[in-house]
């Protein structure tokens, strides 16, 4: 089935209403929908090779103008909509996103870990800020052995700058790339690792963030986009942009075991606030109310 086929579905089943999971709709076409929108980084991080950001220029405020209503992710999200396409806030409503509870949660360690890591999970692309998390992992001073773990698949675009930089800082043997991991090993990842070290430069949502919480794992955690709105105030807030800030995050946690201690509690009572049924049921309340 592709998008022209949904207006004829629609009057087929008499439907009522569509719910899109993604900001994409049928124009034109006399369909009532709403649609849930992740983030505008394209916008926000333009790529001219990549057709997702003249898809958020041109065809994506066609589709919020003619949508019923809009969810999103979070509070960071639905400022942007209002700030790039000039949608009022009423017509938007923020949900919150969840994490698999049965799955990510503390875990009894099995055996210590050789050499204590910094986790850090998601793609390379540029606006994920690794080089500048590679940079600060580098100012660490050399008394501490540990290293950074950096998990995500592998993007021939950005991962070989990044593997240059790592060589070029002589940190070959202290930094890992491990490429894309299977979900079932990740509670376990998370559950040995010093702290889950997320800088990204804007984010939509960061389940990452919520599933390091969930496993009592101390985080890191960029000041801006909703990296604030997840974490609460279970987590160190730096600014994504100084490599010395980060550098100092890291180097507070390997000393403070009594902070990774409080962080680790405070993570698992703001992970309690995040739930799939949550989601659903406000999710279905809007609906509902369209």
């Amino acid at each position: 089935m592709c998008s022209s086929d949904l207006p004829r579905i629609y009057r087929q089943l008499d439907a009522s209403l569509l719910f899109s999971p993604l900001p994409e709709a049928p124009l034109y076409s006399g369909c009532h929908f709403v649609v849930m929108v992740h983030d505008l980084i394209p916008l926000r991080f333009p790529n001219p090779k990549s057709f997702l950001t003249p898809y958020c220029r041109y065809i994506m405020p066609q589709v919020l103008a003619q949508a019923a209503h809009i969810v999103c992710n979070s509070e960071a999200t639905a400022q942007d909509i209002t700030s790039f396409y000039g949608i009022p806030a009423k017509k938007i409503t923020p949900i919150p996103l969840a994490y698999d509870a049965s799955r990510f949660r503390p875990l009894a360690s099995e055996s210590e870990v050789a050499i204590p890591y910094f986790l850090y999970l998601g793609r390379h692309d540029p606006h994920k800020n690794l080089s500048r998390l590679i940079a600060a992992f580098a100012q660490i001073p050399s008394c501490f052995e540990c290293q950074l773990w950096l998990a995500g698949p592998s993007d021939r675009r950005y991962t070989p700058q990044l593997q240059a930089q790592v060589t070029e800082l002589g940190l070959q043997e202290r930094v890992k790339f491990l490429n894309y991991i299977p979900e079932a090993e990740l509670p376990q990842l998370f559950n040995r690792a010093v702290a889950l070290v997320f800088p990204t430069l804007w984010e939509g949502f960061g389940i990452p963030l919520l599933e390091a919480m969930a496993c009592g794992t101390p985080a890191i955690a960029a000041n801006l986009g909703a990296a604030p709105e997840v974490v609460g105030e279970a987590a160190l807030l730096v600014d994504p942009y100084q490599i010395n800030e980060i550098a100092e995050a890291m180097t507070i946690l390997l000393q403070d075991t009594q902070l990774r201690s409080h962080l680790s509690y405070l993570g698992l009572q703001q992970a309690n606030q995040f739930s799939w049924a949550k989601t659903g049921e406000t999710t279905r309340e809007i609906l509902l109310q369209i």
